[in-house]
């Protein structure tokens, strides 16, 4: 096999990794174009759910731009922006944001690879957009233990779900850390017990077991009978109806058809999503006298800003405040 046939596949194994074709305007502008266009991907993003979302944005940049005549050269300050006013018809705020933000990096990439002499996405401003608190539907503490109190623990199942809401709620913990999680990265110290999580850039995150969840993650194993494969997946699928754990990690979309399942059991809101239990333990832990400082720690935000998000302390206006308009 001669070296372009060898590039060539190289470039196909990358287009398959990160599930994107070449655009038509990066194919025209030649190989070290769409190699470096690949490497984009593969050496600059390492969260896969970042690699699809800036894909999928510089996709449909790319269609939008070749509709348009535009090829990969004569793309200009002006192209960008006329884009960006088209999809802020068609999207939010946020979402056209994140479209800018992909488009700047990979012109920012093509220009060091020296494709192309400047990048014509720098000077382009997105829209404004403000948040100072976060749309994320939270419980209160009663309406947590009746979903916690409604699970029918009497099933390896039902302990698995029981233990995985809990875990989100008692450690503010973002669902794809906990499901990453292996049967080792719930320990003990002493009487203590410890979990590790594992965030985003492969970091890892170390948090002491609330003592509920402890209890909970403690009767599940114990049902579960997988204590001996330390370095296997902590949250496992089931297998169909019969409910048997299986030795499979459960995936995202996994937990949010359970919380589903179990708010719609409950009683509550079907809007709740796994999100929801870090937004409630933060409020839960700030209405009790915890501060936004140690909360930042426990979620490892690395803004308090962010935190801040998910403070709904301040959501209730008590009748008392509203009757002081007096007219």
């Amino acid at each position: 096999m001669d070296s372009d046939d060898a590039k060539s596949n190289q470039l196909a194994t990358v287009s398959l990794a990160v599930n994107l074709p070449a655009p038509r305007l990066i194919e025209t502008a030649g190989p070290r174009a769409k190699k470096r266009f690949f490497e984009f991907f593969t050496a600059t993003i390492r969260n896969q759910n970042t690699r699809q979302a800036y894909a999928r944005a510089l996709s449909d940049f790319f269609a939008w731009c070749d509709d348009h005549d535009f090829d990969l050269l004569a793309i200009e300050p002006i192209v960008v922006a006329a884009y960006i006013e088209y999809l802020g018809t068609i999207y939010s705020s946020p979402t056209v944001k994140q479209h800018l933000a992909a488009i700047r990096m990979c012109f920012d990439w093509l220009v060091v690879g020296q494709i192309l002499p400047t990048n014509p996405a720098s000077a382009v401003r997105g829209p404004k957009h403000v948040v100072k608190r976060g749309k994320t539907p939270v419980l209160s503490a009663e309406e947590a233990r009746q979903l916690l109190d409604s699970i029918d623990c009497s099933t390896t199942l039902g302990l698995r779900d029981r233990a995985l809401i809990a875990l989100m709620i008692f450690s503010f913990a973002r669902v794809s850390a906990v499901l990453r999680m292996n049967i080792e990265d719930y320990y003990h110290l002493g009487k203590r017990g410890y979990i590790r999580l594992h965030e985003k850039g492969g970091k890892f995150h170390e948090v002491p077991a609330h003592h509920k969840a402890e209890e909970f993650l403690d009767a599940y194993i114990a049902a579960a009978g997988n204590e001996a494969d330390a370095t296997g997946p902590l949250f496992r699928t089931a297998a169909g109806r019969s409910g048997e754990i299986t030795s499979n990690r459960m995936s995202r979309q996994d937990a949010a058809r359970m919380v589903k399942r179990r708010a719609r059991q409950a009683g509550l809101s079907e809007r709740i999503s796994c999100h929801t239990f870090r937004a409630t333990g933060i409020t839960a832990y700030l209405e009790n006298g915890g501060t936004i400082e140690n909360a930042q720690a426990i979620a490892a935000h690395e803004s308090p800003r962010t935190t801040k998000l998910y403070d709904r302390t301040s959501d209730e206006l008590t009748l008392d405040e509203i009757e002081r308009i007096l007219i």
